[in-house]
């Protein structure tokens, strides 16, 4: 069980290593690659993913379902706890519920349970990423339309995805073959981009940093129990629930936090402080989950 949580863990952390080590000797513009990863690789990924045939979409459903409990359930159960230590709503609450599920999730998935996780693993990405320019982006701005939003290039190729898998219309073997071969470079870029941003760590806020390395886990496990209690989910899909479940803040947090101007060095601190608290947490749950068997 070691040996597997080491070799899911140790190419996460080292690719993101790698990016840390570029990141301290140079200055990539770590921004545009950002960009070009969420306006094309990823996607690619997603409608790939989603439009294959093999890959029975219907099958997911209660999973999404849970996954959106997951992130919703984080922000209400969490509220009172922002209250109760007078911690800024629109700054505290937004990371708290909306997961690292692309530069960590989907490689991570990837890695502790192969291939076949792939198509879960996306699900729940666009779970999150489609919450979090909804909801999350209301509660910074209620003002902010919903059609300038939802309009991103992941959504489009979702919605694509999904209608070319629900019509039953088979891509060409090279097609999907092109897609999938772009679409995989999102994953290292992700890794390599989230240890360029661990340079970025600011411990003028730690004890909110710390509060929130502690609170998103728990908060999402706790969600995730009852759900798997209730639904009737395949073994892998527990497995990829669980991880979801205990996934640290997004970077994406802190960018939309900057953009809106909602103190971004405090969620600098609970992003990154969240992240390094992974390298605990992380191992933790894949041992709780590979002991159990459900993967």
């Amino acid at each position: 069980m070691i040996g597997q949580i080491l070799a899911t863990m140790l190419p996460v952390f080292l690719i993101a290593g790698c990016g840390a080590l570029y990141g301290r000797y140079r200055t990539p513009d770590i921004q545009g690659l950002n960009v070009l990863n969420m306006e094309l690789f990823v996607p690619m990924l997603v409608f790939a993913v989603l439009a294959d045939q093999q890959a029975p979409l219907q099958d997911y459903g209660w999973l999404a379902l849970a996954a959106t409990v997951v992130v919703l359930g984080s922000g209400i159960i969490l509220y009172p706890v922002a209250r109760v230590l007078n911690l800024n709503l629109k700054t505290f609450l937004p990371p708290m519920m909306f997961n690292n599920s692309g530069n960590m999730g989907i490689p991570l998935l990837v890695l502790a349970f192969g291939e076949a996780a792939l198509p879960a693993a996306i699900v729940l990405f666009i779970v999150e990423m489609l919450l979090h320019f909804s909801v999350g982006l209301y509660m910074l701005d209620p003002h902010t339309s919903i059609i300038r939003r939802l309009r991103l290039p992941i959504v489009f190729a979702s919605i694509a995805g999904l209608t070319v898998n629900f019509s039953g219309v088979a891509l060409p073997g090279w097609l999907l073959e092109t897609l999938n071969m772009l679409g995989g470079v999102c994953i290292p870029l992700m890794l390599f981009a989230l240890g360029v941003r661990m340079l970025d760590v600011d411990f003028r806020d730690w004890k909110l940093g710390l509060i929130g390395a502690i609170a998103c886990p728990v908060s999402g496990l706790l969600l995730a129990w009852p759900m798997i209690a209730l639904l009737d989910l395949p073994g892998l899909q527990v497995a990829c629930l669980w991880v979801f479940a205990a996934l640290p803040p997004a970077v994406l947090n802190y960018m939309v936090a900057e953009q809106y101007q909602q103190e971004p060095h405090a969620v600098a601190s609970l992003v990154l402080l969240s992240n390094l608290g992974s390298l605990v947490v992380m191992p933790i749950v894949l041992g709780l989950v590979f002991a159990a068997g459900y993967a």
